[in-house]
């Protein structure tokens, strides 16, 4: 009996494996503008080859690695067609981006055939802002009259945003203003009034408990080193805020945001900082890791 119960289960075993061999990896690029810094906080590693190494060990994940100094930046058509999620880091060469490699990201993600996970100050890279724009524009149409949008003349401010800094009274950014059929939208920021990089931890309060991307998370958890953000973060509206990080000083921040772009969707994941080890711990990986999941389900 014991021995036919063996059988039964090699034999049951055996017609699973070709099932799960023929399930379509999800296949992930972990872009980085591989800082030097971070290698002090990664164990001589680039921060995005610590991430790719987690990814790269759990089941049903193929994974990638570029940079600025890639050919073509890493960029190319080619890696970019046989990519479903992009993971990206960038600070202080966000601009040595070019324009048309940030496009191919950004035509991808709105075409539906990419999604996008901006960590931390890639909230001034240039895929992430040119997405938020769009989303704007998005936006922005929807409040105007149907009957009235073929007639809408448009004029956009803020068309090149990137690296400028606002203040805490500044006016908040995507604004819409109009008179008559003249449309006048200033463009997202992208960016927030206050930082400070001293490594404080910072306390997460899982908002959406039930979202995918916070499957296995607790309701709170603190991030034992990280740079702080203060709000208010100048981007469009998100469809959904899966996260939120306060900070014992009094400051907060949306730290998990969700945006639909087009066909594609968009996630911006707050913590980081290249000098803290924030990508070594298990919630801010859990996250990537549900988010990576999540996004390649969702844009095919």
């Amino acid at each position: 009996m014991k021995l036919a119960f063996v059988i039964l289960a090699a034999l049951v075993a055996w017609a699973a494996a070709p099932v799960l061999a023929s399930a379509n990896p999800v296949r992930v690029l972990v872009w980085d503008e591989q800082q030097p810094q971070q290698k002090q906080a990664y164990g001589n590693k680039f921060l995005g080859e610590t991430i790719a190494a987690y990814l790269g060990a759990q089941p049903g994940i193929m994974v990638r690695n570029a940079s600025l100094d890639s050919p073509e930046q890493g960029l190319d058509e080619a890696t970019l067609d046989s990519t479903d999620v992009v993971i990206w880091w960038s600070h202080i060469r966000s601009k040595d981006l070019t324009d048309a490699h940030a496009a191919r990201v950004a035509v991808r993600v709105r075409e539906g055939r990419l999604a996008l996970i901006a960590l931390h100050s890639a909230h001034w890279s240039k895929p992430f802002v040119r997405l938020m724009q769009d989303r704007a524009k998005t936006d922005a149409l929807a409040q105007v009259p149907a009957d009235r949008r073929g007639r809408a003349k448009w004029e956009y401010l803020n068309e090149s945003p990137i690296y400028v800094g606002v203040k805490r009274d500044d006016p908040l950014t995507p604004s819409l203003q109009h008179e008559g059929d003249s449309w006048r939208l200033t463009l997202p920021q992208c960016v927030f009034p206050a930082y400070r990089p001293d490594g404080a931890p910072s306390h997460v309060t899982t908002l959406l408990p039930q979202h995918p991307i916070a499957a296995g998370l607790p309701a709170k958890w603190d991030i034992q080193q990280t740079e702080m953000y203060d709000e208010p973060f100048h981007v469009p509206p998100p469809d959904a805020v899966v996260f939120e990080e306060h900070w014992d000083k009094g400051e907060h921040f949306r730290s998990g945001c969700v945006w639909q772009v087009g066909k594609g969707r968009v996630f911006y994941f707050r913590p980081g900082h290249e000098v803290f080890p924030v990508y070594k711990q298990a919630e801010p990986l859990r996250v990537i890791e549900n988010a990576v999941r999540w996004l390649a389900t969702e844009s095919n």
